[in-house]
């Protein structure tokens, strides 16, 4: 009888994790058009965790579904997809949106203030103030800057150029790159900017071809820094070439040619997903291996995905039974020094810029990555 009782009181308690609502996770990104293969390769990373979680149970009895709406990159897109995913779908949390313009336009909405809903994971070539309910699970500009300008002067290269995005956040992203340029004794000499969410690139390349730089920080689009690429280089541009991590590796080697993409490096904010180099890289391996045919081909953005995946999970984790949106923020403000498997994300009020890691790929004679 007490065995009995046992199994009713655990059923009892059981029942309402059994049918507890669903995490729904929304996502506004390019599925489709020419920065489509990171919108969709984010989307993939995030699935495979999500996909992971449930298998096992999902967390405190809750399982996760992921929500995906297009914007073709279009930055006039962003927010009217935004606002009919929170009407739809109701998600608990916002994640894995792209491009600086698309970023800032949601910002500006007010739509997280007012849903009261976070924005966990995103990409953007600009340089942001850390703001509530937006949550950063790689490094900042910043970091990738100084770690390209640290190299380059250990390197014996002090004359640098700059191409990049003439958006909004140009200003601060010019001051950024003089500072860290500053702190090593290197010198920007040179400029050059396209349109926003464009890559008519021409001029740019005519001014730092005047000015020739030893190398070139490009701070862009994967299809800008593609464009870029193919008209330097074609029109004999010799100066090494160093993109951000939001350039796409993957993209621009689809694009581009072998000889015009040797020696070209990239900063990464996340572990290879190439190589297994810790935990993460490892767990990561080992759920693509387990996951026939895959929407897309593994990346970066792919890895980056699974990341904020990981991060949404544990936020929910802290929680318990009942998790919210306004639970969320909470949560994420409280993960200090969380370690992932190697890679480790924090968080607090006033400080939403979750890493540190920044290394550099760079592209061999055969086309390959190599750290």
């Amino acid at each position: 009888m007490k065995k009995l009782r046992a199994i009713a009181a655990w059923l009892a308690l059981a029942a309402p994790l059994a049918h507890a609502a669903p995490i729904v996770v929304g996502q506004v990104a390019a599925m489709t058009g020419p920065e489509a293969s990171q919108g969709r390769a984010y989307a993939v990373g995030m699935q495979l965790a999500f996909d992971s979680v449930n298998a096992a149970g999902g967390v405190n009895g809750h399982a996760f579904t992921l929500v995906r709406k297009d914007d073709g990159g279009r930055a006039d897109d962003t927010v009217p997809a935004t606002r009919q995913l929170l009407a739809d779908d109701k998600p608990m949390v916002l994640a894995g949106y792209m491009g600086s313009r698309n970023v800032g336009e949601l910002l500006q909405s007010g739509l997280l203030e007012k849903e009261r809903i976070a924005l966990v994971g995103y990409r953007t070539a600009e340089i942001r103030p850390d703001k509530p309910w937006v949550y950063s699970v790689r490094a900042g500009l910043r970091d990738e800057l100084n770690k390209l300008t640290e190299h380059l002067a250990t390197i014996g290269i002090n004359r640098l150029g700059l191409f990049y995005e003439d958006g909004p956040g140009a200003p601060a992203l010019i001051a950024a790159a003089d500072e860290a340029a500053a702190k090593t004794k290197v010198k920007i000499i040179a400029r050059g900017s396209y349109a926003p969410g464009g890559a008519a690139v021409g001029p740019a390349v005519d001014q730092l071809l005047k000015q020739t730089p030893q190398a070139i920080l490009m701070v862009s689009s994967g299809a800008a820094a593609a464009a870029f690429i193919e008209q330097y280089r074609g029109s004999g541009g010799t100066a090494q070439l160093f993109a951000h991590s939001g350039a796409d590796i993957e993209q621009m080697s689809k694009r581009l040619g072998e000889e015009q993409m040797q020696g070209v490096a990239i900063a990464q904010v996340t572990p290879s997903p190439y190589k297994i180099s810790n935990r993460l890289a490892k767990e990561f391996t080992d759920l693509v291996e387990k996951t026939p045919k895959l929407e897309v081909p593994v990346s970066y953005a792919m890895m980056e995905g699974f990341i904020t995946a990981k991060v949404i999970v544990e936020a929910v984790r802290r929680q318990g039974a009942r998790p919210s949106r306004e639970g969320m923020a909470t949560a994420l403000d409280g993960m200090d020094r969380v370690d992932l498997g190697g890679y480790l994300i924090g968080f607090k009020p006033g400080m939403r810029t979750g890493s540190r890691f920044v290394e550099l790929s760079i592209i061999s004679g055969s086309g390959r990555i190599r750290q």
